[in-house]
């Protein structure tokens, strides 16, 4: 059997034979994978300044400094390993004779300065433009954080005060679609609870419904529909024409119901309903179609709540169920 150390130098020399077997590298392949180690530093240091600039301002102050030092050293090491490789090749910036010295070498390589000099090269303007984008974008997503931990705050404390006043009655939240049919998908739920099987009308059939009644009955509507409809700058439109185009999106679009379509659609389905609502007051519609002696826990009225802190993107309805 061969000893230790036979077999270590086998070893070594297998070794020296690969090294010898592989082709050098090229001066115009060095260059290109230099090119490619200064841009992999570059958007390295793009990264870690885009990560320090969260947070409050004395954190994104010391962060910063930390990735100045650690991309100064790497940058300075970066610079001494190119210069050391270059120099296998030949090129130097003491001899000026050679044929491209070791500045133009340099230069080729994205202009970074691997001579002793202290100072750092300054930026190029793309960089500090890349820079900047970088640190907006970084705003913008803490600013986009602090904004979504609010609105989850404000949706977690208005759960909270509507289970509160749900708990007691027997009642809870079932989930509806967050889209802009939500309103008319909740009380297409509430039907299929009624009814103990489907509901008789699909939410789009709803909506013809509500659209269908409000133009039936547009004395009755229109002042509501003024007092939240702003007039348009420039509009020829006359008010006929606007309650036409308002009841079109009601029955033709994913146009969010509100205060006017669920007002229409008690009277169209003849119901009693109420509205819980963790953050307003609870809202009751239809008094008139509600059976003497029926109160909240009634199995024949429409339940839904009402939430502005659903999802940050406006108010939202779901179904309340008995528990």
């Amino acid at each position: 059997m061969e000893d230790a150390e036979e077999i270590k130098n086998k070893s070594a020399e297998a070794n020296a034979e690969k090294a010898a077997e592989k082709k050098p590298e090229s001066r115009d392949e060095m260059l290109s994978r230099h090119r490619e180690e200064i841009s992999a530093l570059q958007n390295k240091e793009i990264e870690l300044k885009k990560a320090a600039a969260k947070g409050s301002k004395a954190e994104q102050k010391a962060k910063k400094k930390q990735v100045e030092e650690e991309i100064s050293q790497l940058s300075a090491k970066l610079k001494e390993k190119h210069a050391a490789e270059l120099a296998s090749l030949g090129y130097n910036a003491k001899n000026g004779s050679e044929k491209t010295n070791l500045d133009n070498l340099v230069n080729a390589i994205a202009g970074v300065s691997v001579t002793n000099h202290p100072e750092q090269g300054k930026s190029s303007k793309s960089i500090r433009r890349r820079e900047k984008r970088a640190q907006q974008e970084a705003a913008r997503e803490q600013r986009i954080q602090d904004e979504q931990s609010n609105i989850v705050s404000d949706r977690v404390i208005e759960n909270e005060k509507l289970e509160k006043k749900l708990k007691p009655l027997g009642l809870s939240v079932t989930e509806i679609k967050p889209d802009g049919h939500c309103l008319y998908r909740a009380v297409e739920d509430q039907l299929a609870f009624l009814s103990g099987g489907s509901s008789p009308y699909s939410y789009q059939e709803l909506r013809e419904m509500v659209a269908a009644y409000m133009r039936k009955h547009a004395s009755d509507f229109i002042p509501f529909f003024l007092s939240e409809n702003a007039v348009e700058e420039g509009s020829d439109d006359s008010l006929a024409e606007r309650f036409e185009s308002y009841c079109k999106e009601v029955e033709s679009t994913a146009a969010w119901g509100g205060h006017l379509e669920l007002e229409a659609l008690t009277h169209c389905l003849r119901k009693h309903v109420l509205v819980f609502s963790g953050s307003f007051p609870d809202v009751e519609m239809g008094k008139e179609y509600k059976s003497n002696g029926e109160g909240v826990s009634s199995n024949s009225s429409i339940r839904m709540s009402y939430h502005r802190h659903a999802f940050g993107l406006g108010e939202h309805y779901n179904s309340v169920v008995p528990v």
